[in-house]
């Protein structure tokens, strides 16, 4: 009997500001419906061996959930209303950026699975994750396919969450 391995996940992080919760949570969907149509046309054609698993979470779930970390991850939102993309924002590289309207921050060779997407209001953070979409998910697909690197830990038992 074989073992199946667990799917890859990828998690898509927003603010829990009010304003980001509102806007910004809405538009995570919409990228999660995004990145699970590309991960499925991969598994298809055989880019993929399995499907991953997209998950939307708050950024403050993310910062104090260690493991999660360790995923391939997309912020959405600015740093203003993301803590993520606060912390972020002296890290990764701006990639792409246009007349300080909107940005997406990312290693170019993507050599960490990480990317925060964001605009200085609502319709440029939209912007902002169109053009991801359009130029840079299947690269990021293609880094996020690799499982991230074993932790040194001795504890091989499961954690009682």
């Amino acid at each position: 009997m074989s073992v199946e391995s667990p799917p890859r996940l990828i998690l898509i992080v927003t603010g829990s500001t009010l304003r980001a919760e509102e806007l910004d949570r809405p538009l995570a969907y919409y990228l999660k419906q995004q990145v699970e149509t590309a991960v499925g046309r991969r598994v298809e054609d055989g880019t993929d061996e399995a499907p991953a698993k997209v998950l939307v979470v708050a950024d403050f779930r993310w910062m104090s959930d260690e493991p999660l970390q360790a995923a391939a991850t997309i912020s959405v939102g600015g740093p203003g209303v993301n803590a993520l993309a606060h912390r972020w924002f002296e890290e990764l590289p701006f990639s792409f950026a246009v007349d300080e309207q909107y940005c997406i921050q990312m290693d170019p060779d993507l050599a960490e699975p990480r990317v925060s997407l964001w605009g200085m209001d609502n319709p440029t953070t939209q912007i902002a994750v169109s053009i991801f979409v359009e130029r840079y998910l299947p690269r990021f697909l293609d880094r996020a396919a690799v499982p991230p690197p074993e932790s040194d830990d001795d504890d091989d038992e499961p954690d009682d969450d």
